[in-house]
């Protein structure tokens, strides 16, 4: 089998890259180390491109720009993947608003372009796109919500469960960020039920691991636990730092696109993440850190929240789980923290020595 996988030097496309190329597939990454542009060399990716050439010889690597039309068109062509997995994107409320006609190039002409390609040249394949629960805008911040004591929680029982599909997109701020992730949404799900076209969109809540290579403007928790075994101080934005996100494993994350790719329909979106057990306040998470590991976090506070940002946002998975009933999370919050922290702990072992 052959797959493709853009932004194969990221979270979800390493993890992607890395279960594929041991099942002995043969895979090719596209990715060209936007995310050094967009973050400076906290966000340089290149080590990752450097361990999957050296670890998989069934890998190869392309630094094609999603933006390239023709680059992607010759590449479709010549390789002709079974299954393409599409996490390349600009993934920050904050940086979208620094360079919109580059957020949008990316994230919404990025997904048009490897759309097209793929109708053109491997219409009998499947295509899925990491999407975001951004694609909601702050319409959770709406919702009957009780402030408690460490955390924001959803009133009654409309919402129990979490976010699902059928929340309006409609009547909200999305930031950029959130309306160019929409944009691409949008393209996937209508080439599915258009040209009938075997797509799945999946709008990620907060997808983490120890590979995340989070920096402070995107991916929070990786964030939050290098400051930790850094000594370096935290920034809470807003909301008291009760605001609440669920996190969901890389690994998690791609067993839920192999089922989608083993039975795959046309033009689906799912809401994808850890859901309410494995969901946490920022300052839930800090508690977690100091008491479950004994470190000292510093954190500063800053009343401005970030545009767009949810007050409390965690995933109903029921739609996903009805489609894929074998789906089941493997990676509780606590085994995430743990591995996350063992992580950087070890990185800067191997630093010191």
């Amino acid at each position: 089998m052959k797959i493709l996988v853009t932004g194969s030097c990221g979270l979800i496309g390493s993890e992607a890259v890395i279960h594929y190329a041991r099942e002995g597939n043969e895979v090719m990454g596209i990715d060209n180390n936007l995310r050094n542009y967009f973050f400076g060399p906290k966000g340089d990716t290149s080590g990752v491109r450097q361990q999957l050439q050296t670890e998989f010889k069934n890998y190869q690597h392309q630094q094609i720009d999603i933006r390239d039309r023709d680059g992607l068109a010759k590449c479709f062509k010549a390789f002709k993947p079974d299954f393409v997995v599409h996490a390349a994107a600009q993934p920050s409320h904050d940086w979208a608003a620094r360079e919109p006609f580059t957020d949008f190039e990316v994230n919404a002409m990025g997904t048009l372009n490897l759309l097209e390609s793929f109708r053109q040249h491997t219409p009998d394949g499947v295509f899925v796109l990491m999407s975001t629960n951004k694609v909601y805008g702050d319409a959770p911040n709406f919702l009957p919500m009780t402030e408690m004591e460490k955390r924001y929680e959803y009133q009654g029982t409309l919402f129990q469960k979490g976010i699902d599909e059928k929340l309006s997109i409609d009547h909200c701020l999305h930031s950029l960020f959130g309306a160019s992730k929409l944009s691409g949404d949008i393209l996937c799900q209508e080439y599915g039920r258009y040209f009938q076209l075997k797509t799945g969109v999946f709008r990620g809540g907060c997808l983490t691991g120890s590979r995340h290579a989070g920096v402070e403007l995107h991916g929070f928790l990786s964030y939050l636990v290098h400051c930790a075994v850094n000594h370096q101080p935290y920034t809470i934005f807003g909301y008291k730092g009760k605001q609440v996100r669920d996190q969901i494993h890389s690994s998690d994350v791609i067993q839920a696109l192999e089922l989608f790719r083993k039975n795959p329909r046309c033009g689906e979106a799912y809401n994808l993440g850890g859901g309410f057990e494995n969901s946490a306040s920022v300052i839930e998470i800090v508690d977690r850190i100091e008491n479950d590991f004994g470190f000292s976090l510093k954190t500063t506070y800053d009343a401005c929240a970030r545009k767009g940002d949810h007050i409390c946002y965690y995933s109903d998975l029921t739609k996903f789980k009805s489609h894929y009933p074998t789906f089941k999370l493997k990676m509780s919050l606590d085994l995430i923290l743990k591995e996350m922290v063992e992580n950087a702990s070890a990185t800067n072992t191997r630093k010191a020595a």
